[in-house]
């Protein structure tokens, strides 16, 4: 019968177990989910059994860009203590997991764990790495960025948080590239610009500014006037180019970039720990 991957993962959070065992397991079990966690209790498994219920929001944000700035690859890898997250050994594994999916020009999860690396799958080694070390080891995103223009990666102090930056362009200064950067990870934008931004999104604030206005007695005409005013307040803090930049509030980013003849953005990814599972 056909196992879906919903089906594949759902096995997968209830037991901990590898997605390429829980599809095998659900495969012989013809969809039973009781007879396939049955199948799953063999050696090897009851390790990532135990640890299925715990959380692990510890861990690694690593990167990776090549030498002509034209691919980037930013990993999250996932466990239960800082300690473990500090550890040399556990580091080597990660800086492993992020060069294979480099090499390998992947873009997500599944496709990572699934490479092999000295005839085991990136998804063998870390249920290995959970039998050593007692915790719960997952990865829990993958990044690939490609470009004709430049990417800048910053990875911010403790290896918590993130970001890959795409500019449209050369950039000649890296110095630049890294403050833009560093922008986006301390002011979490939603988009690039405007238009990056989610309708529904919009909306919503649009309606929430309004019907403040209406609360406070304002007539309705007057509160969509002014709802749109604070529209762009919320552009202003939310689109990374409309931003203050941090380092000198007189300036938007896109008049920092502009004032320094860099490129402008043309995408981003920001990753903290723990918070795009």
């Amino acid at each position: 019968m056909s196992i879906s991957a919903a089906d594949v993962k759902k096995l997968r959070d209830m037991t901990g177990a590898g997605m390429m065992d829980c599809k095998k397991a659900l495969s012989e079990a013809n969809g039973d989910f009781d007879q396939a966690v049955e199948n799953l209790r063999k050696k090897g498994q009851k390790v990532s059994e135990k640890r299925a219920d715990r959380e692990a929001n510890q861990g690694l944000i690593l990167s990776r860009i090549s030498d002509d700035k034209s691919k980037a690859t930013m990993i999250e890898i996932n466990c239960e203590t800082d300690f473990v997250a500090r550890n040399e050994e556990f580091q080597d594994d990660a800086k492993t997991f992020l060069d294979a999916a480099f090499e390998n020009d992947v873009d997500n999860v599944d496709d990572l764990l699934a490479i092999e690396i000295d005839g085991l799958t990136v998804e063998k080694l870390l249920e290995e790495m959970v039998g050593k070390i007692g915790e719960k080891i997952e990865i829990n995103n993958v990044v690939l960025m490609t470009t004709d223009g430049t990417l800048i990666d910053y990875i911010h102090p403790g290896n918590q948080l993130g970001v890959l930056t795409e500019f449209a362009g050369e950039l000649t200064d890296d110095e630049i590239g890294k403050n833009v950067a560093m922008q986006i990870a301390a002011m979490k934008p939603l988009s690039v610009t405007r238009d990056g931004v989610d309708t529904s999104l919009v909306e919503k604030e649009l309606e929430i500014a309004k019907d403040q206005l209406l609360n406070e007695g304002k007539p309705e005409h007057i509160a969509e006037q002014a709802a749109k005013g604070k529209l762009r307040r919320f552009y202003e803090e939310r689109v990374l180019l409309e931003q203050k930049f941090v380092k000198d509030n007189s300036l938007s980013v896109q008049e920092y970039l502009e004032q320094n003849d860099a490129p402008l953005v043309k995408s981003f990814h920001r990753l903290q720990l723990g918070e795009n599972a």
